[in-house]
């Protein structure tokens, strides 16, 4: 019973979230709203959808919970259901916990599809739900074993292009036989998405089974043979799906086709079920290299081997990817120099300094995330405190100094008053929204920036991070957003939802510099050392003193804070310069256009004073 009813609730599970995801794709994106920013009558129906398999995701996440907890108990289900047992499997268990949490997120969404009517809000919950699939990819065999952290990270962009893909197929398919309005404009929106989640699958897909697979195993090991199979789904799906969605385009464009479409998808979404059903299959089966060989201990908690005691030679030269970040800072870096192109090809100018310090921040984030920095960061807290400081101090300051926002503005395109909206109303709505400006009030971003110093090394909740990956991917992602929102509205290019007077940032700026220091100075003098079990587990033979290394780290974070201080006042005075000096110029067209009068309506008045007995009003 559970060596099939786990295949069984997986499955479902997997299916259920890939339609909830692809309807609020669809209610979010794919079909535009009213002009009041209420969800359309299309946009509603897929609301309704996601809401339905938000209900089924939560039943059979629920029942995954339990499945897997006898899985991996090796007991029956009918004891696993006894609430004793229950709650100590699943709290000794990581993947039932992981099932738990997605459930609790389908349930959220379920709940909320009935109460949300605006576009804003089905954004959102197509944000959450997206997030409600990470669970499971942090847990599982790429979670565990050699090199789990490369196998994670490329898994949860397999899970999340999956879903997109699936999903949002399926939605369409539903869209096409209801009949919806604005069919030509969601099947070329999708036709885009559907495209970027093929490459996406297969690029992350070939990665994890080389981390689990060696070439030499693919035909002689079940699992070999299962990644086989899957690579052709996919193979077959990607040719299959692009000839179809461009001829089903065109012909939607010309006003036939919608039979077609329905046809074709029904066969695409087909074959996507028997992959989905492959991808489980794969979750099922041990990886050969899991059980022939034996990582060690190192290995089995970071992912890989370290071979020494970190030098500057083996910082600068030993570089391990972050499928992650290193892939954000690169995507980035390339979407800013598209934008600045368009820009030049069509005659307008863009500040050079705002391009080197966009670029100094990606390269920054690639340093951080994937030189011999990301790969010591896990085992050494020293290096850890460089990478934090860098993510929340350095990279933010020189990424709002590019002002992203305002080129992108500036180079997508502008739907207009008839059209429906795209991505550059999408990004305005988003900068104006209630949530953008409650992150840039000055109180709640100074506490978000300075609190989460306090709060994550001190609560207890930086100890529990360090023995999981998808833990440490999420820490380096509130560094960097923390990071952006609160030198957003101090030093930002892009006008920011709260705007603050000249003092205002000045103040906002030097008002975070003593809890900065005096968090430094904490570490500096603590006698117990923060994740003391995790890091004696690495048992590294050239790390002996974990309090020296700690109070090295709190060293780090007392000196290094001046550093940002320094190029955020750099900023600061150049940005007054710059708008004294464009003040005075307006000034001066404003004189050569009037003639100088309000200069001599001033002498005039004077004049008028200096008579005897004449009074000015």
């Amino acid at each position: 019973m559970t060596r099939y009813g786990i295949v069984v609730v997986r499955v479902g599970a997997d299916i259920a979230a890939a339609v909830c995801v692809g309807s609020l794709l669809l209610a979010a994106f794919l079909v535009p709203p009213q002009r009041s920013g209420t969800l359309a009558a299309d946009g509603y129906a897929g609301l309704r959808t996601a809401g339905t398999a938000a209900w089924v995701w939560f039943v059979f996440a629920l029942a995954s919970v339990v499945f897997t907890a006898a899985d991996g108990a090796g007991r029956p289900v009918a004891e696993v259901l006894d609430p004793v047992a229950f709650v100590n499997y699943v709290g000794a268990i990581e993947q039932p916990k992981a099932w738990l949490i997605t459930a609790a997120v389908a349930l959220l969404l379920a709940a909320a599809c009935r109460l949300v009517l605006s576009w804003g809000w089905t954004a959102v919950l197509f944000v959450v739900s997206v997030g409600g699939i990470l669970p499971i990819a942090a847990t599982g065999h790429s979670a565990s074993g050699g090199s789990h952290d490369v196998a994670t990270n490329s898994l949860l962009y397999h899970l999340v292009g999956a879903a997109l893909w699936v999903g949002g197929l399926i939605a369409l398919l539903a869209h096409a036989r209801r009949r919806g309005a604005h069919l030509p404009l969601a099947a070329s929106r999708f036709s885009r998405v559907a495209l970027v989640c093929w490459l996406v699958l297969a690029a992350s897909g070939v990665v994890n089974a080389v981390v689990r697979v060696a070439p030499d195993q693919l035909l002689d090991t079940e699992y070999g043979l299962l990644v086989l199979a899957k690579v052709v789904a996919l193979g077959v799906l990607g040719v299959f799906g692009h000839q179809h969605r461009r001829g089903s385009v065109r012909a939607l464009a010309e006003g036939r086709g919608g039979g077609q479409l329905v046809r074709l998808a029904a066969v695409e979404v087909l074959v996507m079920l028997i992959t989905i059903g492959l991808a489980t299959a794969l979750a099922r089966t041990p990886p050969p290299q899991e059980v022939y060989a034996e990582p060690s201990n190192t290995e089995l908690l970071i992912g890989y081997d370290l071979s020494g005691a970190p030098t500057l030679l083996s910082v600068l030269t030993e570089w391990r990817f972050d499928l992650v970040y290193g892939t954000a800072a690169v995507v980035l870096a390339a979407l800013y120099l598209a934008g600045v192109r368009r820009l030049r090809a069509r005659g307008d100018a863009w500040p050079v300094g705002r391009t080197v310090a966009w670029l100094c921040g990606c390269a920054t984030l690639l340093i951080s995330t994937s030189s011999g920095l990301g790969r010591y960061s896990p085992a050494l807290f020293s290096i850890h405190m460089v990478n934090h400081m860098a993510l929340s101090m350095v990279v933010p300051v020189l990424l709002v100094l590019g002002g992203p926002i305002t080129l992108a503005l500036r180079a997508l395109p502008t739907a207009g008053r008839t059209a429906p909206p795209g991505p550059r109303e999408w990004l305005l709505a988003l900068v104006h929204s209630p949530l953008a400006r409650v992150l840039t009030n000055p109180i709640v971003a100074l506490v978000i920036f300075v609190g989460s110093f306090y709060g994550l090394y001190f609560s207890g909740l930086f100890d529990s991070a360090l023995n999981y990956h998808w833990a440490h991917l999420a820490m380096n992602a509130h560094f960097i957003l923390a990071g952006y929102v609160f030198f957003w509205p101090v030093i930002g290019v892009d006008p920011a939802p709260r705007q603050l007077p000249p003092l205002g940032r000045l103040g906002l700026l030097f008002a975070s510099v003593p809890f900065h220091a005096f968090f430094g100075v904490i570490l500096m003098n603590m006698q117990t050392v923060i994740g003391a079990e995790f890091y004696r587990a690495l048992n590294l033979p050239w790390m002996e003193d974990l309090l020296a290394e700690q109070r090295l780290g709190g060293g780090i974070a007392w000196a290094s804070g001046e550093i940002p201080v320094l190029i955020v006042m750099i900023a600061l005075l150049v940005q007054w310069t710059r708008s004294d000096e464009r003040e005075a110029r307006r000034r001066d067209r404003r004189e050569d256009a009037t003639g100088d009068a309000e200069l001599a309506a001033y002498n005039e008045m004077l004049r008028r004073m200096a008579e005897p007995g004449r009074r000015v009003e």
